[in-house]
């Protein structure tokens, strides 16, 4: 009796093993494809993951430089205020003696007529 896709003196039992072994051999090499991805990808997400960090301590030391600069500016923008009427009141105290000498030479002239 032959059968089909047997070989001549082989046993049934050894044609299953050797079939086995190919797709176990297939399953081993397909699981050590996954490991090299899961791999990959877990250094991946450790990259990542410090680069997060290190983009997060930039962040934050770029909230403190603009802090500390808006302070700064707050401070400059009060002095300027300041300055500001300051000089306001400079200009109404020229333009009152302006006034005045004004009305002194008008008095003289008008007098000395």
């Amino acid at each position: 009796m032959r059968r089909a896709g047997l070989g001549e003196g082989a046993p049934q039992g050894s044609y299953v093993a050797s079939g086995y072994s190919v797709y176990e051999e297939e399953n081993e090499h397909l699981q050590e494809g996954l490991r090299a991805k899961v791999s990959a990808l877990k250094h991946l997400s450790i990259d990542i993951g410090n680069e997060v960090k290190h983009q997060n301590k930039m962040i934050d030391d770029m909230d403190s430089d603009f802090d500390s600069t808006g302070g700064l500016l707050g401070a400059t923008m009060g002095r300027l205020r300041m300055l500001s009427r300051g000089s306001q009141t400079k200009v109404y105290c020229y333009m009152l003696l302006f006034a005045l000498f004004v009305f002194i030479v008008l008095y003289w002239v008008i007098k000395l007529r």
